[in-house]
């Protein structure tokens, strides 16, 4: 094969198979580790090197970064530059170019303007206000999301039970065509509908393409379903792949049947297994296919290894929460100094972005380098920032930056005319805008509404604030009773797009609030009062730039969802409890198979080593609730498994010399690492 860097000597017989499978449907099943991009990336390559034009070859991936990177490796693999003649794009970048070319058989200009999720938003709040008034109980990203789910289900504004959203929905619709507007969700839909209703417009595209790959196709909804069967022609030269065990985005409207019914889309494909795994061990390549196997519905494989390893997979019974974060960073900590590896070969793999708090606290008690990927730093998250800034204006009301952040957050009738006029007169008169509005002459010049909302303010802040001030105060109790006052889990509630969203965000608030109770506990820290926690959460928060973080050195931390695709030498899989992982939801939702495949998702980032835990108490909703081990956990088989207590792994303490060295040792590793500064 006439390329710079590829042989089809270098691929295994099923990987050679899939790229010398040319002619017809083709089903790839891609399973965790098992080279799929190498795959996919050879058989474009050998499409080209059999005489193939590459401007009748289209691939489709779900990011532009995925787009980008099988065009260099495409790039790398043939001469002459041919990989610039295909067509590598993103679902709603291939319905971009469809109506670019056709959309005014629907009725639009050519020249269509894409709104972004801000104007988006936007729009929307402008016509909530318009239709109910801001008062009105509905937030636009909520109202976005009904939206949403309404066209991708190909719902009409007439099916919508709620009067307010389906005026909101028809009120939309109509401004956007208005104004030659689309937003994301009709990218797809339209596409499909133009494509769907012209013959002459499908033909086109089918003469364009002749050859069409879809990269994980276990993730397409049923509209991106609908336009690859649109735009493949009578040849069927269609080779989709993916792995049914790793469909995790069923919530977003990712259709699994679209893989497990594949024969039903496109009869009598070529359906070849990737089974051979070049990622991890044989002990946790076991361990994942005897969890995976309880899933009933999906397609039958079994991933192997090579890589034979005597080392077990550790399953750790921890106390709780706070007992199983610190061990983990200790233990990150030893491995680190001992065995002189780079934080980077570490990752700690969670179900909801909320446990990370725990873990982000002892790593950065231990000066430990870390990144969050698959969610922001629990501390910049919007509603800990509005927590937190609660709690500073409640001790610091002349504290401009984070009054105005919570002047009218939840909504309380202080319009941004009036925030803006208090801004002009505090710049005026060189004054805090907490003085201004409890100045008299101020508030006397405003409507009546807005004099009776910042009075309500006002008095809210300072009752709590004084409160909160005293000696004996029991900050954790005065706070958990203001949240309930302002109703903020309402307001969380109305802010997301879904209950999973809202109920992670929840668990977020709620469980800072124990964190003021567990700073209020501690005699010690009890004596610097609210002060001295809110100080101590600004050294804590105060850690990230602006810097892309998956950029930055450190530990991983990362959900399940987000570690889709990547890889560890070292991972810890925490939370294995009832109600986390499966989450509560699944139980009443049917929803435990895609809960199974997450696990399988976590087990499977592992290389070398893998630790498991679960926590016998989690502290939650201000009570400390009994946990019970996930059932995947009572599902596997435990040949390459060791199961463990805390107890049974903390050996004895280091004396103070080995201390001392050991010290010594990570404070040197830590001065060469970027954005770490030492005391």
């Amino acid at each position: 094969m006439a390329d710079k860097g590829f042989s089809l000597s270098q691929l295994n017989a099923p990987q050679r198979e899939a790229v010398v499978t040319l002619k017809g449907p083709v089903l790839i099943l891609a399973g965790a580790g098992t080279g799929k991009t190498r795959t996919i990336t050879a058989r474009i390559a050998h499409m080209m090197d059999q005489g193939i034009d590459p401007k009748t070859v289209l691939a489709v991936t779900f990011t532009n970064k995925a787009a980008v990177e099988m065009r260099e490796r495409i790039d790398g693999m043939i001469p002459g530059g041919k990989a610039k003649d295909m067509t590598v794009c993103t679902f709603h970048s291939l319905c971009v170019r469809i109506l670019r070319q056709s959309i005014e058989r629907l009725g639009y200009k050519p020249k269509f303007a894409i709104y972004t999720q801000g104007e988006q938003t936007g729009l929307i709040r402008r016509l909530i206000n318009k239709y109910a008034g801001k008062d009105e109980n509905l937030d636009p990203n909520a109202a976005i999301s009904m939206i949403s789910a309404a066209k991708n289900k190909g719902q009409a504004v007439s099916d919508q039970n709620d009067s307010l959203i389906a005026e909101v929905y028809r009120a939309y619709e109509e401004e956007k065509r208005l104004l030659n507007a689309v937003d994301f969700d009709d990218l797809l839909v339209l596409a499909e509908r133009v494509l769907r209703e012209n013959p002459d417009v499908r033909d086109y595209w089918r003469s364009c393409y002749h050859y069409i790959t879809v990269d994980e196709f276990q993730d397409t909804n049923k509209l991106q379903m609908q336009v690859v069967q649109h735009i493949v022609g009578k040849e069927a030269n269609i080779c989709v792949v993916g792995d049914d065990d790793q469909s995790i985005y069923g919530w977003r409207g990712a259709e699994i049947s679209n893989i497990l019914d594949f024969e039903q889309f496109f009869p009598n494909p070529k359906v070849i297994l990737l089974e051979e795994n070049y990622r991890s061990t044989t002990p946790i390549l076991h361990t994942a296919n005897s969890s995976i196997k309880f899933n009933t519905s999906r397609r039958e494989k079994k991933l192997w290894s090579s890589n034979v390893s005597e080392e077990k997979i550790r399953l750790i019974a921890m106390p709780g929460d706070v007992e199983e974060s610190e061990f983990i960073a200790d233990e990150i900590f030893e491995i680190v100094q001992v065995e002189k590896r780079p934080f980077e070969d570490f990752a700690v793999i969670f179900r909801t972005n909320a446990q990370s708090r725990v873990i982000e606290e002892a790593m950065r008690e231990r000066k430990i380098p870390y990144r969050v990927v698959g969610g922001q730093s629990f501390f910049d998250r919007r509603e800990i920032k509005d927590y937190l800034a609660y709690l500073s204006v409640m001790l610091h009301p002349e504290d401009d930056i984070n009054l105005l952040r919570i002047i009218n957050t939840p909504a309380r009738g202080i319009s941004k005319t009036t925030i803006d006029l208090a801004i002009g007169d505090s710049r005026e008169r060189k004054v805090t805008v907490w003085e201004i509005l409890q100045d008299p002459e101020f508030v006397g010049q405003l409507g009546t509404r807005a004099q009776n909302s910042i009075a309500a303010f006002v008095e809210l802040m300072q009752r709590y604030g004084n409160e909160a001030d005293r000696p004996s105060a029991n900050y954790g109790e005065i706070a958990e009773r203001f949240l309930k006052e302002i109703d903020f889990d309402d307001f969380l509630e109305r802010q997301c797009k879904t209950v999973e969203e809202a109920d992670k965000r929840k668990e977020g608030i709620h469980s800072l609030t124990q964190d003021l109770y567990r700073h209020h506990g501690d005699p010690k820290k009890r004596e610097r009062g609210l002060r001295g926690f809110l100080d101590d959460m600004a050294l804590s928060s105060d850690r990230d730039d602006d810097e892309d973080i998956s950029k930055q050195k450190g530990v991983c931390l990362i959900t399940m969802h987000a570690a889709k695709g990547l890889e560890f030498p070292d991972v810890y899989l925490i939370g294995l409890e009832q109600g986390i992982l499966p989450h509560k939801r699944s139980l009443v939702e049917d929803t435990v198979p895609e809960e199974r495949r997450l696990f399988y998702v976590g087990v499977t980032r592992a290389m070398t080593r893998l630790t498991m835990s679960y926590c016998a108490t989690r502290k939650k909703w201000n009570e400390l609730i009994t946990c019970e081990p996930s059932i995947f956990l009572t599902e596997v088989d435990k040949t390459y498994i060791e199961e463990l207590s805390l107890d049974d792994i903390q050996g004895e303490p280091l004396d103070d010399e080995e201390s001392e060295d050991a010290f010594a040792n990570m404070m040197e590793m830590l001065e060469g690492i970027e954005g770490v500064e030492l005391d």
